[in-house]
């Protein structure tokens, strides 16, 4: 039986990705999709998989991206359930989240009929079940309109556990006390009412699937901090464009044991390294420019 839960998910030419991602939430009641004008076949995956999954809704809408804030709050007025899960296309909800979800709405919607769970949710072990007692009895706090749901991120593949890849995210929200907030990279959120709980069972998060992909990916996020930068006046320097990336990789490998998961994530440490660079290079040009413009305006 569907749990009322609306899933909401941004996509951007994720025709790898999207598919894994709507099939670890087929059991939830409603699927929004708000694709930022896709190029490739992700919209054709989508309604192909989403199609699939009777009696689930799933609801596909297009919007030319401005930030993924705005996206996310554009799709959100399309909800139709109290509670809503936030997703990006490269993220699959693990089966303990899923069990570890169904049974805090069952609680939090009073749904006695449900009590039993699906067949899938009594195959879960005798850890699952513990966690899910856990669960019940923090839920009689009814003042949580938020949760924390740990991420577990992996790189060419491979799981990571270290250098700063063991974070939580605010992704489970009741729709009517939480606001989501303009944001270009990181999500933003205000909780009007309420207290933010946290969950145990964690989304898998597939960001880093190749090193071209990494490369590209931080390109795009180094244009968009720097122009984060600019708008609120900060200033570039020698220091932050040549000492701040060896600083990020040194935090993220050796200070907070990034090479404790091996090797193979040197080029992802290196990345975060070049994308910290690129940030402060493109915000050295920035305020060149801003500096031009002032001289232009006073003569």
């Amino acid at each position: 039986m569907k749990v009322r839960l609306s899933v909401l998910i941004i996509t951007k030419n994720n025709e790898e990705t999207i598919e894994k991602t709507i099939e670890s939430v087929k059991n939830f009641d409603e699927i929004i999709v708000v694709d930022s004008c896709s190029t490739d076949k992700t919209r054709e995956k989508v309604h192909k998989v989403g199609t699939g999954y009777y009696p689930v809704r799933t609801k596909v809408f297009v919007k030319g991206f401005d930030d993924i804030g705005k996206q996310r709050a554009y799709g959100l007025k399309y909800a139709t359930d109290d509670w809503v899960l936030i997703l990006d296309s490269d993220e699959i909800m693990s089966k303990e989240l899923a069990r570890e979800i169904k049974v805090t709405l069952r609680q939090a919607q009073g749904d006695k009929t449900d009590r039993e769970g699906d067949k899938t949710d009594r195959e879960g072990d005798k850890t699952d079940r513990e966690g899910d007692k856990h669960v019940m009895v923090s839920l009689t706090n009814h003042n949580i309109t938020a949760y924390e749901i740990p991420f577990q991120s992996y790189f060419l593949g491979r799981p990571l556990r270290y250098g700063g890849e063991d974070y939580y995210q605010i992704r489970l929200i009741k729709k009517d006390s939480v606001d989501i907030l303009p944001s270009l990279v990181h999500n933003r959120f205000r909780i009007k009412k309420g207290k933010i709980g946290k969950l145990k069972g964690n989304i898998h998060h597939y960001s880093y699937r190749s090193i071209g992909q990494v490369y590209r990916k931080f390109t795009d996020y180094a244009f968009k901090t720097a122009q984060i930068k600019a708008e609120i006046s900060e200033r570039s320097s020698l220091k932050k464009i040549f000492l701040y990336p060896l600083h990020m990789f040194w935090s993220r490998f050796i200070k907070d044991k990034g090479y404790k998961d091996g090797l193979f994530r040197i080029p992802l440490d290196l990345g975060f390294a070049y994308m910290e660079w690129l940030t402060y290079c493109l915000l050295a040009i920035s305020n060149v420019k801003t500096q031009i413009s002032n001289l232009n305006r006073k003569s």
